[in-house]
């Protein structure tokens, strides 16, 4: 594929990532307004402390062939007719287990519904597994305007699903069948836009072939997950359910902001870089410069802004997500980063470093965890989002020379987005301090620090700013 040809393909990509992601966000706000405000934060505990077993179980029943797929520069039919059909055997198994584990989730979490009510939620994963290859082929393919309108329509299906029930007071209920109802429509708009069909055949031979590399992505993936939800675990076991429901709630609001960012290049960035291996330094570093140019703004901003936007959109009775959620938003700001960097050695195939770094991240994580819980929830989270931030070394450390990258780059695309980004969000705070008006004070946060943050840019002339700029422009003239 001609440079110019790729630049144009991933200019689009990136337009209808940011689009998708903007989209998923807004209607995920519209939509978690709605049922914080219908539910309790018990009602979130309750559904949240299940999103590690969903999560990893989904993780198992994927087995890292979506990324082996991606990674396959021409892949064939055999090759997504393979992967399907593991999926699906996969998913079988692991509803089985889940499904008799499901007594002892309960008992651990001293909660006797999380019986019935598991064993609702892990059907989402067996429901997935029919479209994880066609989701991959999209992803191949760069269909980033299909799945965009495909995760919307999911959204507004579920989220209509889950805002009825809650009304007809069904409580948790209507959050676990809210997860039904999206997986559901979101493989229904993936069978609509792809054409390929699987067969009833098991051959699990190209399976085997990709074995090697999609295992190290297992891996790293059930690391990953471990380490995003290890909070949620440890307290719903030591915490009432009305704490690791605002423990969830903040969680929530954090991952779905930092998820704008990270989905927008994510989705990208793998396909990107398997197509540019004689230009990747380059293409890289404008694509991690483009990450902390949103980045940082974003949730230092959501930072600035968390209490006036809880007391606004889901009340006072959510209060106590506060604190979590600004304490989470300082790593969050740099969990976009992360995703680039574990993109980078996928893309060059070290799934091994992928896998030894994640590794390495929960044990550390988790003995930190552990040697904090005695001082309480609010320190562990601290320690948490230091640790997230401080992990970003290993990985420049490791992946940087896989392509080049000094430590003096990096520190040039990432350090002045993030420095000038907390000077806008101190001089923020200082102007806003006497405004009393809680709807005129998030008005006033939002605009300057938006304002602030544009003109100092344009007064540096930020390369990244203009190219955004210009893409902006010749959209618009089309």
């Amino acid at each position: 594929m001609s440079q110019t040809s790729l630049k144009e393909r991933t200019a689009k990509g990136l337009f209808w990532g940011a689009m998708n992601s903007g989209t998923t966000q807004v209607l995920n706000l519209v939509i978690g307004i709605f049922l914080a405000r219908l539910l309790s934060p018990a009602d979130y505990g309750i559904v949240g402390v299940l999103t590690i077993f969903t999560a990893i179980a989904g993780d198992l029943q994927s087995a890292g062939f979506t990324q082996a797929l991606v990674n396959i520069r021409r892949p064939e039919d055999r090759h997504y007719n393979s992967v399907f059909s593991f999926n699906v055997v996969m998913s079988l198994i692991m509803y089985a287990l889940l499904f008799f584990c499901a007594p002892l989730i309960a008992s651990f979490f001293h909660q006797p519904c999380l019986v019935s009510v598991s064993r609702v939620v892990f059907l989402s994963f067996l429901i997935s597994s029919l479209g994880i290859a066609h989701g991959g082929f999209m992803t191949k393919n760069m269909m980033n305007k299909e799945i965009a309108i495909i995760g919307a329509l999911a959204l507004i299906v579920s989220g209509s699903v889950g805002i009825t029930l809650a009304l007809l007071g069904f409580s948790y209920w209507s959050l676990a069948w809210q997860q039904i109802a999206y997986i559901t429509t979101l493989n229904l708009g993936r069978y609509y836009y792809v054409s390929w069909r699987p067969r009833l055949t098991l051959d699990f031979a190209p399976v085997r072939q990709m074995a090697p590399f999609a295992m190290k992505i297992l891996v790293t993936k059930i690391i990953n997950t471990t380490s995003n939800n290890v909070l949620t675990v440890i307290f719903g076991r030591l915490f009432p359910m009305p704490q690791v429901g605002n423990y969830s709630q903040a969680f929530k609001w954090d991952t779905m902001a930092h998820s704008l960012i990270t989905n927008t290049v994510g989705q990208l960035a793998q396909p990107v870089l398997v197509e540019s291996s004689d230009s990747q330094l380059r293409v890289y570093r404008k694509m991690i410069r483009f990450t902390a140019f949103l980045s940082m703004p974003l949730m230092f901003g959501l930072a600035l802004v968390s209490r006036e936007f809880i007391l606004i959109t889901i009340g006072s009775a959510w209060l106590g997500c506060v604190p979590l959620l600004q304490l989470l938003c300082l790593s969050g700001a740099f969990m976009p980063l992360h995703t680039m960097y574990q993109n980078l050695a996928i893309s060059n195939g070290r799934s091994d470093i992928f896998m030894w770094l994640n590794i390495l991240q929960i044990i550390l994580q988790v003995a930190l965890i552990i040697l904090i819980a005695p001082y309480g929830m609010y320190l562990m989270v601290a320690a948490y989002s230091l640790f997230i931030f401080l992990w970003l070394l290993p990985w420049h450390l490791f992946t940087g020379r896989l392509i080049a990258y000094s430590w003096w780059e990096a520190f040039k695309d990432v350090a002045p987005f993030v420095l000038l980004s907390l000077a806008v969000m101190l001089l923020t705070w200082f102007i806003t301090q006497p405004i009393l008006n809680i709807w005129l004070l998030l008005l006033a946060k939002v605009l300057i620090a938006t304002l602030l943050y544009y003109v100092i840019m344009k007064l540096l002339h930020v390369q990244i700013l203009r190219e955004c700029e210009a893409f902006f422009k010749s959209q618009l003239h089309r």
